[in-house]
């Protein structure tokens, strides 16, 4: 299996950020029915103002290669755009455990 997590940092008020990682993280937590691939997914949106990063998701797939069929997929896709024009910063870590 394999551990897929994202960290995203947002540009825009507090609010605006707030907004955009929330319809992010509905559409997220909506792709484990979608994408036969995913075997799960959590979301966090970070409460503490004092860290840098607004979102973090951690996906779980059972191969290295299903996290290109996972970021491939339309439906992740479609997730993702949401954050057109809000996306400053990615960070990624992918892991076999």
């Amino acid at each position: 299996m394999v551990k897929h997590i994202v960290m995203f940092k947002l540009s825009g008020t507090p609010q605006e950020r707030l907004e955009v990682a929330g319809k992010f993280k509905e559409a997220l937590l909506a792709l484990p029915g979608q994408i036969d691939v995913l075997r799960s997914m959590e979301v966090g949106i970070n409460e503490n103002p004092a860290e840098k990063w607004d979102v973090v998701l951690t996906a779980v797939v059972p191969t290295m290669a299903d996290v290109a069929v996972y970021a491939n997929h339309p439906a992740h896709v479609a997730a993702a755009g949401l954050l057109a024009g809000h996306k400053e910063d990615r960070g990624c870590v992918d892991y076999e455990f």
